[in-house]
């Protein structure tokens, strides 16, 4: 009996069918490809309509029409007198984020993309000094941070709203170290765990879970931590997701260790939310856990031995209070495979970790509690593409607000970008950023003049085919 084969899943990655390449043909070929030989190809200059990013065309067509435009120009013109200026703030910002968009890091990459035709064209024209938009950054405050960050989270909201009315919702928080390498405003030494002493930056982002768009963020100093002085962060997210949501919505704030705060807790308490922490492992909370003896197996290996166990440990710190002001239900978790997180051993007899969650959840099942935290883990690649695919530890200003900025349009450059794939490209949206880079915005073009029109000639690629003319 011969089985039949499956098929290979495809990954989420570039792939000929979407950037508009032709598969391989080597099984109708008989011979061996054979390389030509490159000197034999001449190169000739001159051509200085080609453009490596045709993609911003159709992207900046799309913010144009959801009104990014002229959002910025109504809330970031007047940071600059208008009858001397030349590079309105506006037209600024919008070009900083056609630049992260397109793949560079820092102000510096304008200097590369001042030669690409239609990279210049959409800038109005001319590129400015780098040494202009250093100036430019350095003009903001902690008001217009504000004001940029509160717009970074309107458009982080959209894919939100459009789930309105879902039983649950998950907010994960989270926080990360960015090492500075030079001499920044803020950036001081503080828990690092690579670089021991170096000054860094320390911030805290926010996402929804279900839509992967940022909800919230601040860029704080390096010797800053997560605790009581951030319950105003957590509940101003929580809020904004409320109102994106409706009140008919169960909506999880999932936070690591560091949730293990009474104020932070109690805040989201407050606002009508469940928060779902890993707990601090204190001396005290240890000798609970083990000295518990009443534990539930809920699954088994082949041999009947038990692999994972929860109990709920009575235990309290003083710090929460009152039951009725604070309840908290404390659950335990020991498993005998676990191979990823913090290992804690508390019992000789057994070859068995424990980890201990905290949530104001008093009706789910303790194992379904554990299990729901799990989903958390997915905001760290979300940082890691922040830093990776966005390049939020790359500063370009001394300024501590300067850099705020910076991080807020990137940030607000990833959610747009994820708006259009969402939009105009759903095919790709379960991509990550590089990878849709390549096929939705480093596209190559011709830009053509003819008459008062101006057209990009660009190859054809299906992941773009019903936004091409």
């Amino acid at each position: 009996m011969i089985e039949s084969k499956s098929t290979t899943p495809s990954t989420r990655k570039v792939r000929r069918d979407y950037s508009g390449g032709k598969r391989g043909n080597g099984h109708k070929r008989t011979k061996p490809i054979r390389r030509p030989d490159p000197r034999k190809i001449h190169v000739k200059g001159g051509a200085n309509s080609l453009s490596s990013v045709a993609g911003l065309v159709m992207f900046g067509a799309f913010l144009s029409a959801i009104g990014v435009d002229s959002q910025l120009r109504e809330a970031f013109d007047n940071m600059k007198h208008p009858d001397l200026t030349i590079y309105p703030m506006g037209a600024q910002l919008r070009m900083l984020l056609d630049l992260f968009v397109a793949g560079e890091y820092r102000v510096f990459g304008l200097e590369d993309l001042a030669s690409d035709p239609l990279f210049v064209r959409l800038a109005g024209g001319v590129v400015p000094s780098i040494d202009t938009v250093y100036r430019d950054l350095d003009r903001f405050e902690e008001e217009r941070v504000a004001e940029l960050a509160a717009m970074m989270v309107e458009h982080g909201l959209v894919p939100v709203r459009t789930l309105r009315g879902r039983c649950e919702m998950h907010m994960d928080i989270d926080t990360s170290v960015m090492p500075m390498f030079g001499d920044y405003q803020g950036a001081v030494p503080g828990p690092n765990p690579k670089y021991h002493g170096r000054p860094s930056y320390h911030p805290i982002v926010a996402r929804c879970a279900e839509t992967g768009t940022c909800v919230g963020a601040q860029l704080r100093p390096g010797n800053t931590s997560f605790g009581n002085d951030d319950a105003p962060f957590v509940e101003h997210c929580i809020d904004n997701m409320r109102g994106a949501l409706g009140p008919e919505s169960v909506l999880y704030v999932r936070i690591d260790a560091a949730g293990d705060c009474a104020r932070v807790m109690r805040a989201i308490h407050d606002r009508g939310a469940i928060f779902l922490t890993k707990a601090s492992m204190t001396p005290d909370l240890c000798s609970a856990v083990w000295a518990h003896t009443v534990w539930k197996t809920v699954d088994r290996d082949a041999n009947g031995r038990a692999t994972r166990q929860v109990a709920e440990i009575n235990f309290r710190r003083g710090e929460w209070g009152a039951t009725d002001e604070l309840p908290v239900r404390v659950i335990a978790v020991r498993t005998r495979d676990r191979d990823t997180g913090k290992h804690l051993y508390l019992w000789d007899e057994l070859d068995m970790t424990v980890q201990v969650y905290l949530t104001n959840d008093l009706y789910r099942d303790a194992d379904d509690v554990a299990w729901k935290y799990d989903g958390r883990a997915g905001i760290e690649p979300l940082i890691a593409e922040f830093k990776n695919g966005w390049g939020i530890g790359a500063m370009s200003t001394d300024t501590f607000c300067g850099n705020a900025a910076t991080l807020m349009l990137k940030l607000l450059a990833h959610n747009l970008l994820r708006r259009y794939v969402e939009h105009c490209a759903a095919a790709v949206r379960g991509w990550r950023t590089d990878w849709i880079r390549r096929v939705v915005i480093r596209v190559p073009g011709k830009v053509v003049r003819t008459g008062r029109r101006t057209i990009v000639h660009v190859p054809s690629r299906p992941a773009l085919s019903h936004m091409l003319n």
